[in-house]
């Protein structure tokens, strides 16, 4: 009996989507893209599409505002590369990580210049990618003890959608995913939080060995079976692909940094609503929230990358500017002396409470005390975003904007909206792929 995965590998169709999901689909699309737009302007993305095409050079996938071509492996790699370099992105709360970053890389490495394939076609790829990605995340988080990047379960997803776009048939399709998932990058998430780095997430080089698994599948290399999706004691996590519809449960991300640190931020900015202090009356700064979010300890950031993979920092910053877009984790933002002396006061407090719920749920508590002697302690706190909390068709619309604007594509950003929202009626993806190859106009 062939595993439901291949089933739906191979039989999927946009059509088969409820509504909401396809809906869903259109703004993961445009989210990704904002982001990408923004990740092209810092230099992880900058060095990884410059390895790409003198390391991974071909007539492939292009790269992301860029106007340049790798190989399948490169576009891959330097495609999620440039999504994860700035952390804004779409993610799902149980697998900790982001399908949607090297499900779509994955999906422009085999799309060569979109002439050939249909937006309707297109978005079922990347649905197909989301549906598959979400349960390997779910399946592996569940079955190891160590806490894997994303590129540990996105493999999966780009070697699923590789297979489809290359025709290949049910049993190759089984191998591609099972090579992907023995050579899947299985770096360790929590090593990037203690010490944060350009290697971030993972997604990119999950991205990049998906797609290679694909391609070597469709010459005959073997690597079947991939237990995370076909081991028995995963099977209740693929039972339902096809009838729940997880790309729903997908949370957008209304900052750009790590998302452990995002419910804090709400409870700062709902201290600020509710007593309308001003930065410089604040002495001292207390959060509470789970353990895995008070790793999140640097204070004082010398890069982009400590200051997405930071607490402190992130809710100082909204503190002391009112809001944290592109210019607050990077540049000067970096040395505000306003925000680093609220930054490295605060105190980090590990709470058993809200613990006890990582990773369905992420909880933060905020006590900051003024210069007058005021204590002032906020509720229990989410991030906006998720899918019980979500933000609207609005507010990520204004979010792609901003970001477009930022990256100095905001002139192009209102059709490459249209263009995204109405995918599904296009007959080529041409003209989007054109519009994404267009090189940033910014200078950041």
């Amino acid at each position: 009996m062939q595993h439901e995965a291949i089933q739906f590998i191979r039989d999927f169709r946009l059509g088969d989507a409820p509504p909401q999901a396809i809906h869903q689909a259109k703004r993961c699309l445009l989210d990704l893209i904002g982001v990408a737009a923004a990740g092209s302007q810092l230099d992880a993305s900058r060095i990884t599409r410059a390895v790409a095409v003198s390391q991974f050079g071909g007539d492939g996938g292009g790269l992301l505002f860029d106007g340049r071509k790798a190989s399948i492996a490169g576009s891959a790699l330097a495609n999620a590369m440039t999504i994860d370099a700035f952390d804004a992105h779409d993610g799902h709360p149980l697998t900790k990580g982001h399908a949607g970053c090297g499900s779509l890389a994955a999906l422009l490495a085999f799309a060569g210049d979109g002439a050939s394939l249909s937006g309707e076609a297109a978005l079922g790829h990347l649905v197909c990618g989301y549906e598959v990605a979400i349960r390997a995340g779910i399946s592996l988080h569940a079955t190891t003890s160590d806490y894997h990047t994303t590129g540990a379960w996105v493999c999966i997803a780009a070697a699923g959608i590789g297979a489809r776009m290359l025709g290949l048939d049910d049993a190759a399709k089984r191998e591609a995913i099972g090579i992907a998932e023995y050579y899947g990058p299985r770096s360790q998430m929590m090593r990037c939080i203690d010490h944060p780095t350009m290697v971030k997430d993972g997604s990119g080089w999950g991205a990049m060995v998906g797609a290679t698994a694909a391609v070597m599948a469709r010459e005959g290399f073997t690597g079947a079976p991939a237990i995370s999706v076909e081991g028995a004691n995963v099977a209740t996590f693929w039972s339902d692909i096809g009838a729940r519809w997880r790309i729903s449960e997908q949370y957008f991300k209304p900052y750009p940094v790590c998302r452990w640190a995002q419910p804090a931020m709400e409870a700062v900015a709902q201290l600020r609503r509710d007593h309308g202090f001003e930065a410089g009356e604040i002495s001292a700064i207390t959060v509470r929230t789970f353990r895995e979010a008070s790793k999140l300890a640097t204070a004082a950031p010398d890069t982009t990358e400590g200051a997405q993979y930071s607490l402190p920092f992130p809710v100082a910053a909204l503190l002391v500017r009112g809001s944290v877009g592109p210019g607050e984790i990077d540049g000067a933002a970096l040395a505000d002396p306003d925000i680093l002396r609220l930054s490295t006061m605060i105190e980090l407090v590990d709470e058993p409470r809200f613990s006890a719920l990582f990773p369905a749920e992420r909880w933060a508590e905020a006590e900051i005390v003024l210069a007058d002697g005021r204590r002032l302690v906020s509720k229990p706190a989410v991030a906006r975003g998720s899918a019980e909390n979500p933000l609207s068709d609005e507010e990520i619309s204004e979010k792609f904007h901003g970001l477009m604007q930022a990256a100095g594509l905001g002139d192009s950003a209102s059709e490459i909206e249209e263009m995204i929202m109405t995918i599904d009626t296009a007959p080529s993806l041409a003209p989007l792929m054109a519009m994404l190859a267009r090189p940033s106009g910014a200078t950041r």
